[in-house]
């Protein structure tokens, strides 16, 4: 079969661009050897946010562009990307107060309308934000959104789907060339595809892949780990803190699964992708951190959790991991059937990125490209807002409880009526096959949403993994290989 596009990679960018490719009418393949968001975009802060830290570096095109996409996925997504304020103490600061002030001011202004809250100073009556902290009331609150980061890929993977593209994980690319004005390519499952031009999103790999089909890069990628920790919930309430450290970094604490509290992120140069561990420094790193500012102190010994992600960052020949743009660089290769390679870019601005991509393909491939993702809701999206759609929910199907009706609608928004059509009782939902996850979500996460292992399902498709106990998670193996047998 030959394809318009064969897209490597099924990560954050890559299932974006497979989702715009698709609806502008392209016959797609993605291929991804492990999982959707398998490695760097399950490993995120798991924000939407312009970059509030880039106006320092007068990154203002970016903090732009990102703030756009922030209003467009707010609107987009809501079931799974929420609206979320953030606490700037101005204390253990290594800013003067006025240009913390003008910088927020500076932010608010870049993001042009939006409905996002804008910024201001702390408040005498904002007790719930400065009662975790040490200091005293001076600071700053300004808004910037939350998402499920692996969610995000899948339901860009869903609409890509939905719109002819087809999808394979579990396969790699073993090997391509050009010949006959095409690409071909032969995959790890002994298929051998064609293709009129190829996108190679593989993220921190990117350099590896390009090596394997023989082409050389102008550009080039610096590869720097994120790593968060997790640790009981260390305040009350939806907002978050994002703090000031003496190294001029900034850390995040971010309310997480309603238990814990996400802390992160690190910046540590490394040499290979498969450096995506933590290790000890940056644990002391982030426990230090929060520390510095918040009443209630941590050590290592009260992580429940960490993730690590190798950000393939475009090097643009800065002097440390923290400076190094988060923008990106899409380089175009037609000396033959076509080849573009995507090097750096972010969660947020991965629509942005993909109308790019495709609106470059167009020439080679001789098509008139659209924006058609601009203004498109997301599967699952409710125009109801995320209050209309939890009481929806919970009125259709009140035998879910109040917990995982939350839980769910969260996850799923109104795909729901999909994956629960004629299912009137909690009986019909199968089995329970651990932390409330049953026999009928776990077949919607393998037959819609490309789950192959208890992985997948625990830790990407939902986050249930980190409120079960090694032998829950066990249990909910053996439960998922009986149900899906090799």
């Amino acid at each position: 079969m030959t394809y318009d596009l064969l897209i490597i990679g099924g990560g954050i960018n890559g299932c974006a661009i497979a989702r715009e490719a698709a609806l502008n009418g392209l016959k797609v393949l993605l291929v991804e050897r492990d999982d959707l968001a398998a490695h760097t975009s399950s490993a995120s802060t798991k924000l939407i946010h312009g970059g509030l830290r880039y106006l320092e570096y007068y990154d203002f095109k970016l903090v732009a562009e990102a703030l756009r996409e922030r209003e467009r996925l707010v609107k987009a997504a809501p079931h799974i990307i929420r609206p979320m304020r953030f606490v700037l103490p101005h204390e253990n600061a290594v800013r003067p107060w006025w240009m913390v002030r003008i910088g927020l001011y500076l932010y608010d202004f870049l993001g042009g309308k939006m409905t996002l809250a804008r910024s201001r100073a702390l408040r005498g009556s904002d007790h719930a934000y400065t009662a975790p902290l040490k200091g005293g009331r001076k600071g700053f609150v300004y808004s910037d959104a939350f998402v499920d980061d692996s969610r995000l890929t899948v339901l860009n993977a869903m609409d890509a789907a939905a719109n002819g593209a087809d999808v394979l994980v579990g396969t790699a690319v073993e090997s391509a060339r050009r010949e006959n004005g095409v690409w071909r390519a032969t995959l790890s499952d002994w298929r051998t595809v064609e293709a009129r031009a190829i996108v190679n999103a593989a993220g921190p790999w990117v350099h590896q892949m390009l090596g394997s089909l023989g082409v050389n890069a102008a550009s080039n990628v610096r590869l720097v780990k994120g790593s968060h920790i997790v640790v009981p919930k260390l305040f009350e309430g939806d907002h978050a803190y994002i703090l000031q450290q003496p190294d001029r970094r900034i850390v995040f604490a971010i309310p997480y699964q309603g238990d814990f509290t996400e802390i992160g992120t690190t910046d540590v140069p490394v040499d290979a992708p498969e450096d995506a561990k933590i290790d000890a420094s940056e644990i002391t790193y982030l426990c230090d951190s929060v520390n510095r500012h918040f009443t209630q102190q941590i050590t290592p010994a009260d992580v429940t959790s960490t993730w690590s992600g190798v950000r393939p960052l475009y090097d643009d020949g800065a002097s440390e991991a923290k400076a190094v743009t988060r923008d990106y660089v899409l380089e175009l290769d037609t000396n033959g059937p076509a080849l573009l390679s995507i090097f750096g870019g972010k969660i947020t601005t991965a629509r942005h990125l993909a109308e790019e991509a495709v609106g470059k393909l167009s020439e080679p491939l001789g098509f008139a490209a659209g924006k058609p993702t601009r203004d498109r809701l997301f599967p699952g999206a409710s125009g109801a807002g995320w209050a209309g759609l939890l009481a929806e929910t919970r009125a259709a199907w009140p035998f879910l409880g109040t917990a995982r009706s939350a839980r769910m609608a969260r996850a799923y928004g109104t795909l729901l009526g999909e994956m629960l059509h004629g299912v009137t009782d909690e009986a019909g939902m199968g089995a329970d096959m651990g932390g409330g996850l049953t026999e009928v979500e776990a077949r919607w996460m393998h037959d819609r949403e490309w789950a192959r292992s208890p992985e997948d399902a625990l830790m990407r498709r939902s986050k249930i993994g980190l409120h079960l106990g090694e032998e829950e998670r066990s249990a909910f193996a053996e439960r998922w290989a009986a149900l899906f047998p090799a």
